[in-house]
């Protein structure tokens, strides 16, 4: 028997009707798979258009559409579920096998298998006991990971950070908190993320803006921070649920900059504390943490400052008393000269008497000999030049003894020149060779060295000047090994050419020009 091709909708009605009726005969008309299918599904949807069901998840899997499938069950049954890709993505939690959940949602029917399932709008977990099992379980296999272990974190915080960032909310309380508490302490330079801290996408923008300070360099406008803090204010376990996601706990524990974790008040624990390298009870003991107390900085460093003057005071004082001690164990240098300049007074006279003891033997021995010898003119011109030569070697060796003399005693001074205090007499003595330069270079008999004369009148004053020497009449001329007196008989100073000063000239040539002089003039020279 076939069946004509008619309207689902219809087909639906027709079956339900049937049904309803309850009529089982041989009379009755048959249906289709898909009539039934349909009337099924439209009574299943059409009563259990909107329900809450609360179960364990089982056979969780998210496709690669997007989509969430998973089972709920209970100690007694079991019933699929689908999430959509759209609801999937606002889950505020991972959904995994064995959490307790509550799903809403509407039963329907998938005919193509003649099954039934409930189509999920939205899942939270059910009660605060299974969110602390979420957690133990996250917490357990993140930390066997290794991200909470020590030796990946910070063992010292920067001790005055020039820049911080902040991750939170930029409308709550928190953020005012630590800014002001900043400025109370150290004012520092705040950079701030703004995120969500709770509800759908929170974790996900909060994960990213960790990384975006990661990923900071110097080169760029914005300063990377040197220390990081993740902040939020308190709340229940539901609303601080976003700091626990793995996606947090792994940009933290991957974050190289140093992150304090101040999510909620004391007794709130997230997994972002343990991935951080710092936890602080609450935003504000965050930034009591971040930076030190800026008045009580400068008072260390006063008196630090205080401490290191009076060391150095200490440390020139006690110099000073070690050199004065030195000073007054030194000898003076009188009493060191004295005895070297008795010795050498002693090694003079002891020398010039013995050069006149052997000039008396010597002389005595000539004396005899000139007796002995008879008196001849060639003999004692030659014993008169041996004397000489005899006098001659006795002075040389006379004066070698004294040279080596002194010699010895110049030796000896420089070896006890260093243990003296010689700076000052070297001081003295290079400013006196200054002077003596200084007054050799004004002396006037230097000139007269060099061929200048100094002309002066008989009073004894100096004539500077040639109507000044005509006036005066008897002159005195001082030359370098002399003076020279001249009369000056009242010519006209005469101004000779410098050409015919420089030309030389013969004998003949200046007594010929001498003739041509005019002989009015009653003295054409000076002289």
């Amino acid at each position: 028997m076939s069946v004509p091709f008619s309207d689902p909708a219809s087909d639906s009605d027709t079956a339900a009707r049937l049904l309803a009726e309850g009529k089982p005969g041989d009379n009755a008309p048959a249906m289709s798979v898909s009539q039934l299918s349909s009337a099924i599904k439209r009574t299943v949807e059409d009563g259990f258009a909107r329900v809450r069901v609360r179960g364990e998840l089982s056979g969780a899997k998210r496709a690669a559409s997007g989509h969430f499938y998973a089972a709920l069950k209970d100690d007694n049954a079991l019933i699929d579920m689908v999430m959509w890709k759209g609801q999937a993505a606002r889950i505020a939690f991972r959904p995994e096998d064995g959490l307790e959940v509550i799903a809403t949602g509407k039963l329907t029917t998938y005919p193509g298998r003649s099954k039934y399932q409930l189509v999920v709008d939205s899942m939270e977990i059910a009660g605060e006991g299974a969110l602390m099992l979420l957690f133990e379980k996250l917490k357990a296999r993140l930390g066997a990971e290794g991200l909470f272990d020590r030796d990946r974190k910070y063992d010292q915080r920067p001790f005055l950070p020039q820049s911080i960032g902040v991750v939170t909310s930029p409308t709550g309380a928190v953020i005012r908190d630590i800014l002001h508490r900043l400025a109370d302490r150290c004012p520092t330079h705040v950079i701030v993320w703004p995120v969500l801290v709770q509800g759908e996408g929170a974790a996900n923008q909060i994960a990213r803006a960790i990384q975006g300070f990661d990923a900071l360099d110097g080169d760029g406008p914005v300063r990377r921070p040197d220390l990081l803090i993740v902040a939020r204010g308190g709340g229940s376990i539901e609303d601080l649920w976003a700091f626990n996601e793995e996606v947090v706990v792994r940009a933290i524990a991957d974050c190289r900059i140093p992150t304090i974790s101040a999510v909620g008040h004391e007794t709130d624990v997230t997994l972002a504390d343990f991935a951080a390298d710092w936890r602080a009870p609450t935003p504000t003991a965050a930034a009591e943490m971040a930076v030190p107390v800026r008045s009580e900085l400068l008072a260390q460093l006063a008196n630090a400052n205080a401490r290191l003057v009076g060391a150095a005071g200490r440390y020139h004082a006690l110099g000073q008393e070690r050199l004065a001690a030195l000073v007054r164990h030194l000898p003076r240098r009188d009493m060191l000269y004295a005895p070297q300049q008795q010795r050498l007074d002693e090694l003079g006279e002891r020398l010039q008497g013995a050069a006149r003891l052997r000039l008396d033997r010597q002389s005595e021995r000539l004396t005899g000999l000139a007796r002995q010898m008879p008196r001849h003119d060639a003999l004692y011109a030659r014993q008169a030049l041996r004397l000489e030569s005899l006098g001659q070697r006795l002075g040389q060796a006379q004066h070698q003894r004294m040279q080596h003399v002194r010699e010895r005693f110049a030796v000896r001074a420089a070896a006890l020149r260093p243990m003296i205090l010689t700076r000052h007499w070297d001081q003295q003595k290079a400013r006196l060779a200054g002077l003596q330069r200084l007054l050799d270079s004004l002396d006037p008999r230097a000139l007269l060295s060099r061929g200048y004369a100094m002309v002066r009148d008989s009073q004894g004053h100096v004539v500077s000047s040639a109507a000044a020497a005509v006036a005066a009449g008897h002159l005195q001329l001082q030359f370098a090994d002399g003076d020279v007196r001249v009369s000056s008989l009242g010519a006209a100073p005469a101004i000779h050419d410098d050409r015919s000063i420089a030309e030389p000239r013969t004998k003949g040539q200046s007594a010929k020009r001498a003739g041509k002089a005019d002989s009015s003039t009653p003295q054409g020279e000076l002289f």
